[in-house]
């Protein structure tokens, strides 16, 4: 089930928050004042990617011309996938900084 997300969701950018997220784990590790930046950096990297998918629906939609609401649906199902990991990777990083910061 996961492989097919991070397939769906393009491989690209699937890979690229993949990497930020190996990021934040090592930033977590060595430099926990960027925890919260590559949080965020991994949030706007998955807008980003949706943005460019819901570009490529509207591109589609266009050209074709007459498409069923189901595969409008589909499409963006598939695009919602990028900011959720992304999301997901920016609790996480938020998780960390709140783990890491000094208590009183």
């Amino acid at each position: 089930m996961i492989r097919s997300l991070f397939i769906e969701g393009g491989v690209f950018g699937m890979t690229l928050l993949t990497v930020e997220f190996i990021l934040l784990i090592l930033a977590a590790w060595k430099a926990p004042a960027w925890v919260k930046e590559i949080g965020i950096i991994a949030l706007m990297t998955g807008l980003m990617w949706t943005l460019h998918g819901l570009y490529q629906i509207n591109d589609v939609i266009s050209q074709a011309g007459d498409i069923s609401m189901g595969v409008i649906a589909g499409g963006l199902r598939i695009t919602l996938i990028s900011i959720q990991y992304g999301g997901l990777i920016y609790i996480v990083s938020l998780i960390m900084r709140i783990i890491q910061k000094p208590r009183i």
